[in-house]
């Protein structure tokens, strides 16, 4: 691994984020803040090598942190540029899928999608649902097409992101009141994207 320091800050500064939600923090530096665990985690990526793939995942990670902080500001364009990055991770793990992987597998992921779809629609509040089953499919089929890649702790990063979002859906009711739901809804996003960085990025190293 190059830049192993790097990685540590990523994660000290991911995991720390949570203090700041007890801090008389401006708002930019709470946005910062928040922003600053996966985009070094970006940084940390994009010194990993200078493939395609490589390129492709701190693109990824790129826009993770920037959709971060945009989401703060403004929740439709940092949703929507959550969604764009998924896409750039489909791209990413359909380049890298795993040997033997066929109509089967896309069978499987499409009703995976459409299951994640469904529970999204019913976990969130009836004047968001539409709008969150059409970002779930996005989030879905980027889950989907890593757990149909050779990148298995990327897969396991990629359910985690997933159960993120959902863990938000269901905070619009089913979990509203719950004083431990903002502590797992970052907890489980912030693995996982760790999981997505070091999973692709060492996956990638084994075999170029």
């Amino acid at each position: 691994m190059k830049s192993p320091l790097l990685f540590v800050a990523a994660l000290v500064a991911g995991i720390s984020y949570i203090v700041s939600w007890a801090l008389p923090l401006p708002d930019a530096a709470a946005i910062a803040w928040k922003g600053a665990g996966v985009g070094l985690l970006a940084t940390w990526a994009s010194r990993q090598g200078q493939t395609i793939d490589h390129k492709l995942l701190a693109t990824v990670l790129v826009l993770g942190a920037t959709a971060d902080m945009m989401l703060e500001i403004h929740l439709i364009a940092g949703a929507a540029i959550f969604a764009l990055g998924h896409v750039v991770a489909v791209v990413l793990y359909i380049r890298n899928r795993r040997a033997g992987t066929g109509v089967r597998d896309a069978a499987l992921g499409a009703l995976f999608a459409a299951g994640m779809m469904a529970l999204a629609f019913h976990l969130a509040s009836p004047d968001w649902a539409p709008a969150v089953a059409i970002y779930t499919l996005f989030l879905a089929v980027m889950a989907a097409s890593a757990m149909a890649s050779r990148f298995p702790l990327a897969a396991a990063g990629a359910l985690l992101f997933l159960l993120s979002d959902l863990l938000i859906f269901a905070r619009m009711g089913l979990i509203a009141n719950l004083s431990w739901a903002d502590l797992a809804v970052w907890a489980t996003y912030f693995a996982g994207q760790a999981l997505i960085a070091y999973g692709v990025a060492t996956g990638l190293k084994t075999t170029r």
